[in-house]
């Protein structure tokens, strides 16, 4: 994976991607529901995270509670010990990681709490969810960190833009 080739085209891309997405807006919500479903199942039997990583290299999932909790135990501590090592909270009052590289990513791009990882990482790059209408926003800043997520937008503008 290129990744500073992911980062120039990505970037050259985001002005028509903000675009398509004031399109998709329109679309009717199952349809753009089945179609992000769609290209999600054929972009990712294609593509391996372990070849790129980005999300883990460059951004921080939100910790819920129950997150919090479950890696505290991993690491036998307390839960008020883990986020005083891992954590903080952003500008929304939500946890998130100290720094970048997320502290959990191996050299190898392997999650080293993988079975315990939390929700948020569980679900990225979010494209294969329902209602996709209420994520378009997130959808369109993960088409800077995901080229799995650039690749799907690829896909869904071809049908969408004029």
């Amino acid at each position: 994976m290129d990744l500073e080739l992911f980062y120039k085209e990505s970037k050259s891309e985001y002005s028509a991607n903000k675009k398509l997405k004031d399109r998709l807006r329109k679309a009717k919500s199952k349809a753009l529901d089945d179609q992000f479903l769609e290209l999600h199942e054929e972009v990712f039997e294609e593509l391996d995270c372990l070849d790129c990583g980005n999300c883990c290299k460059t951004t921080s999932p939100i910790f819920i509670q129950t997150d919090i909790d479950r890696l505290a135990k991993v690491f036998r501590q307390k839960s008020s010990d883990f986020i005083d090592t891992y954590l903080h909270r952003d500008e929304d009052g939500d946890f998130v990681l100290n720094s970048s590289p997320c502290p959990f990513l191996g050299e190898d791009n392997k999650c080293l709490v993988y079975e315990h990882r939390p929700k948020a990482c569980r679900e990225y790059p979010h494209t294969n969810r329902k209602n996709m209408h209420g994520i378009l926003g997130l959808t369109l800043k993960n088409t800077l960190v995901c080229p799995a997520v650039l690749k799907i937008f690829r896909q869904i503008g071809k049908d969408y833009r004029k």
